[in-house]
């Protein structure tokens, strides 16, 4: 059953859901908005199973399969946990009749509805996900090695496979290329990667040496020591607004953060 919305709005957009009877879709807690009477609302620990019951399905019967189950939930919220993500779920079913939902991000940004048929998964940077249809399973992947602990944003990824509609959110404006267009490799802002298709693969390098020019790269070119990259042929979501960016706009706007790049050295506090 195919999930009806409509994504409105400019500056902060929302997520309008039409749900058919029976219908279930869940968010992550803090990103509903509003609904119609007759859309229930359940909160639970346990993620989507996949398969429409929104991770309610049992493992076997007796103590065992709820040794499994309760194991399961266990397992999903210690890496929800570790990533920093929302311990739990909503999940809003219409009952007799169609219902309506609303769901947004939590920044100032867009939104984007991807579809998805069970061959490619999506990856996503952490926070991005608002909503989902029961047949979407939401899990958690973490990039490992040097490239995850080097990553920034890029070390936890959401990930989401299955069947169905997922909406996802970032901050200002969204713009989809292919690297496959640009030689087969971009390199981006470690901040700016919303989302990409199974099949991009994702790295992090140091932006140049440590030398002189790889040092005025760090620290007066805003970028840190690395950049993503993102290789292959597939689809990926950039966004223009960074958390970091936006957090020292909000700092210097409000007197909170007087300091240049480089700490005191810079200063332009007087007092």
């Amino acid at each position: 059953m195919t999930l009806q919305q409509e994504i409105v709005g400019n500056a902060m957009q929302m997520a309008v859901v039409n749900l058919q009877p029976g219908q279930t879709v869940y968010c992550e807690a803090g990103k509903f908005l509003f609904k119609t009477t007759n859309v229930t609302m359940e909160t639970r620990l346990s993620g989507p199973s996949g398969n429409g019951s929104g991770g309610q399905q049992g493992q076997g019967g007796g103590m065992g399969g709820l040794l499994r189950q309760a194991m399961g939930t266990a397992m999903q919220v210690g890496q929800r946990v570790l990533a920093g993500e929302s311990l739990a779920f909503q999940y809003f079913t219409s009952q007799g009749g169609e219902g309506t939902v609303g769901f947004a991000g939590v920044l100032p940004g867009e939104m984007r509805a991807l579809e998805l048929d069970g061959t490619r998964a999506w990856f996503a940077e952490k926070d991005a996900f608002v909503a989902a249809e029961s047949t979407v399973d939401f899990g958690i992947a973490f990039a490992g090695g040097r490239t995850g602990m080097s990553g920034g944003e890029g070390f936890v990824l959401e990930k989401f496979t299955g069947y169905g509609t997922v909406i996802i959110a970032g901050a200002g404006n969204f713009i989809d290329l292919n690297p496959a267009d640009f030689g087969g490799r971009i390199e981006v802002d470690t901040g700016c990667v919303v989302a990409f298709e199974e099949g991009i693969q994702y790295g992090v390098q140091r932006i140049g040496g440590l030398n002189r020019q790889g040092l005025m790269n760090a620290v007066f070119g805003g970028e840190g020591l690395s950049l993503a990259t993102l290789e292959g042929n597939g689809r990926v979501i950039l966004q223009s607004l960074t958390i970091e960016s936006l957090a020292n706009a909000l700092k210097k706007a409000q007197g909170g953060d007087k300091q240049g790049p480089t700490g005191g050295l810079f200063s332009t506090h007087a007092g």
